[in-house]
């Protein structure tokens, strides 16, 4: 998913102070202060549309369904692709052409009248002025005469989100192009390659989904001998695929994305060098009912597991960390995209202590 680290030159200029200038005039809003406004006509009561003392937030407010993180944390698993990252921010329906006009004339108006600001900044927030208010365009963005008021109601703009869980700031808030007009039902203008989309929305499904701890079952369970094979393996009644769903609804613009996680492996990692792992790869595929491993049953202590570990040492007075992670196929169907697509695959995993004791032999 491509992310932009600089801003795009809305003004057609190269200079540093009218980089400043538009920078302190476009509104990032924080996702999770976002709050519900009036997606119809502009009201003329005071702090409408979304805004308080400080500052204006987008209406569209993603709602998460389905197995996700409490508090809309950053959940449990983590991709296995390190170049792939969920959308550090995004565009979304922001105000009615009324409230954006209050809120917007207001920014402009603190700006111009702020102390110090003159020469090219202040030209760059006088000419942001003329785009809203007297209709001038540039860079091939269409300008807005009086906020485009007569159209009040038939669309909405739409400004910049920031993805609260995104740690980098200047990724958080690169989404830092002016707001935009878009008419209720249309896409946005293809040029705003971070808009939100239902391949979006499964992104942050996927950030906020939670899996299950990955617990494996042991025999022998948390004691074991040297040299004494250990099951391990996961039941499928308590191991199953995952679903989160990340929707957007308002007005002239509703989008879901489902995304699911199946785990389709196992990873053993013992904790020590002073081990084996069974397969040798330490990698337990799924099998055909599901379930990762296989119960251990009385009779098979002479077998070899085909998911476990042998510890050919001692753990003395401690214990190994027997780590056991999942790998889980993701993939993402939503609106417009009934066919599952794929995303990199995702990872959870937990440590587990083992106790690894020596076989006492008696000699007579």
């Amino acid at each position: 998913m491509p992310v932009r680290q600089l801003r795009r030159r809305v003004l057609g200029t190269s200079t540093a102070a009218t980089a400043l200038a538009v920078s302190a005039l476009i509104i990032t809003a924080p996702h999770a202060a976002a709050e519900p406004v009036d997606f119809g006509k502009g009201s003329d009561k005071k702090e409408t549309g979304g805004s308080n003392e400080t500052g204006i937030y987008a209406a569209a407010r993603i709602q998460y369904s389905g197995a996700v993180a409490k508090g809309g944390g950053t959940g449990n698993v983590t991709s296995s692709d390190v170049n792939w990252t969920p959308p550090p921010c995004w565009y979304a329906p922001y105000l009615g052409a009324k409230d954006f006009k209050k809120e917007m004339s207001k920014h402009i108006d603190s700006q111009l009248n702020a102390p110090g600001m003159g020469g090219t900044a202040g030209a760059a927030i006088g000419e942001t002025q003329r785009h809203y208010e007297d209709g001038y365009g540039w860079s091939g963005s269409p300008g807005y005469k009086d906020y485009n008021v007569e159209n009040d109601g038939k669309g909405m703009f739409w400004a910049g989100v920031e993805n609260p869980d995104e740690t980098d700031y200047l990724k958080r808030s690169s989404c830092t192009d002016l707001p935009f007009w878009v008419e209720n039902g249309d896409a946005p203008p293809p040029q705003y390659e971070e808009a939100i989309s239902p391949e979006i929305l499964a992104a942050l499904a996927y950030q906020h989904m939670q899996l299950p701890d990955t617990k494996v079952t042991l025999a022998p369970e948390a004691t074991t001998k040297v040299n004494l094979p250990t099951w391990a393996w996961l039941d499928k009644a308590v191991f199953d695929e995952v679903q989160a769903t990340a929707a957007l609804n308002v007005p002239g613009f509703n989008i879901q994305a489902t995304t699911t996680a199946k785990p389709v492996s196992l990873k053993l990692e013992p904790g020590t060098k002073d081990a084996v792992t069974y397969p040798a790869s330490g990698e337990c595929v799924i099998n055909a009912d599901d379930s990762i491993g296989e119960p251990y049953a009385k009779g098979k202590a002479d077998e070899t597991p085909p998911c476990g570990v042998r510890y050919l040492r001692s753990s003395g007075d401690g214990t190994y960390k027997l780590r056991a992670t999942v790998t889980w196929e993701i993939t993402w169907t939503g609106t417009g995209s009934p066919n599952p697509t794929k995303l990199p695959n995702g990872t959870f995993g937990n440590d587990q202590a083992i106790t690894v004791q020596e076989i006492q032999a008696v000699n007579r």
